[in-house]
């Protein structure tokens, strides 16, 4: 029997979701989906020119997990471009560090930690907020979490 997976902390919720190509219907689309915890991998490592080790580091896992996290995302966004799927992400064992917040009257979008509270937005004074964090389920466990690191 498998050992149950940890949980894998991720900075922020991805502002985006869904990607596909342009010009097909995305119901017509095989599906890959990429877990968040891939998806960090992909930032760490790609955007933020980490090491694997300094990577495992920040999300809170061995360094030989994270490169089977980085290898299987790439391996799912070379799939995703060169077949032309849909790329869905969702899913896996994670905890937020932060959360980003983005106002649906003004689209105005910004960045809290969990330990704050906010009920309207900054620049229009709109109580129409979207919780990323909130979208993939999380918000208490990753305030409880956070609260104890």
């Amino acid at each position: 029997m498998p050992r149950p997976k940890s949980d894998r902390i991720v900075y922020e919720p991805p502002l985006f979701t869904e990607f596909k190509p342009v010009g097909l219907r995305g119901q017509a689309l095989d599906v890959i989906d990429l877990s968040l915890d891939e998806f960090e991998a992909l930032r760490l490592a790609d955007q933020k020119a980490m090491s694997h080790a300094e990577a495992a580091s920040e999300m809170e896992i061995s360094r030989s997990t994270f490169t089977r996290l980085i290898e299987e995302a790439r391996k799912k966004l070379a799939d995703f471009i060169i077949q032309g799927k849909l790329l869905s992400i969702n899913g896996g064992n994670v905890h937020f560090r932060n959360n980003i917040i983005k106002c649906q009257n003004c689209g105005h979008m910004f960045k809290i930690n969990f330990n704050q509270t906010i009920s309207e937005c900054p620049a229009c004074h709109s109580g129409n907020l979207l919780n990323l964090a909130g979208g993939f389920g999380h918000g208490n466990c990753c305030r409880n979490r956070n609260r104890n690191t």
